[in-house]
């Protein structure tokens, strides 16, 4: 397995944990203010993104989906409402998101459809060839080795299934790339740091998009893994990516 750039970026540069226990300490620690950061800091241009993930599934009429680095539930929660699927699961490794994302669904009285669990990317819990769909919303980056996360998913994948990633990519046009470059350098951090209480979540989201393989790169990656018909469609100028890819 190769070991890209973005794999080695971490929330704590003082530690000696690992990636994922690091990742997952974070998260535990901004659940309670995460919606409303996501949703504020992207002026809730993400619901729209995710929403055009989702749509990419919609030919394939999946009825199994597994949401991987399913934080607090949005894109299991949105899965369901877009394409009504019998059963959708979310994994993650925080549980501070995964309490926050129980307590959604069940306001929402979908716990026979949606189930969150606590579950690692790179050893998911499931048999191969279990799951029609599955989709990872501003999850891959967090992974502590993306080609064995990715191999995972394609393992639980079923023959003919879909792998649908969103994320944060870096826009070109030089106007809106130096905007940009502020926000995530200065402005998300400040946000972060006066309503989380925690500057290190969104100064790692900067360094960690920032180091991404993305687009081709990450196109090559999945063919690498022997994902077929691989694409990436970019959003918003380019502040954002869809990924599918085939097993």
């Amino acid at each position: 397995m190769t070991t890209y750039q973005h794999d080695t970026i971490v929330p704590f540069k003082d530690s000696a944990e690992s990636k994922k226990k690091q990742v997952e300490k974070m998260f535990d620690k901004i659940a309670f203010r995460y919606d409303f950061l996501n949703h504020f800091l992207s002026a809730g241009i993400d619901v729209g993104w995710r929403k055009k993930a989702i749509k990419q599934l919609r030919s394939l009429d999946p009825k199994s989906i597994l949401d991987v680095a399913t934080g607090t539930g949005d894109m299991a929660i949105l899965s369901y409402r877009l394409l009504n699927a019998e059963k959708i699961i979310g994994i993650d490794i925080s549980d501070g998101m995964l309490e926050i994302g129980k307590k959604k669904i069940e306001k929402l009285g979908l716990q026979q459809r949606i189930e969150l669990l606590k579950g690692d990317s790179e050893t998911i819990i499931f048999n191969s060839n279990s799951f029609d769909a599955v989709t990872v919303a501003f999850g891959v980056r967090n992974f502590q080795n993306l080609e064995l996360g990715l191999s995972e998913i394609k393992r639980v994948l079923k023959p003919g299934g879909k792998l649908i990633v969103l994320e944060c990519t870096k826009p070109k046009l030089p106007v809106i790339k130096n905007f940009y470059n502020l926000y995530l350098n200065v402005i998300a951090p400040w946000i972060g740091r006066v309503i989380s209480k925690n500057k290190n979540a969104y100064q790692y989201l900067n360094e960690s998009v920032q180091k991404f393989p993305e687009g081709k790169d990450f196109v090559q990656i999945l063919n690498k893994l022997g994902y077929k018909n691989a694409s990436c469609k970019t959003l918003s100028l380019g502040i954002s990516s869809i990924y599918c890819g085939e097993k």
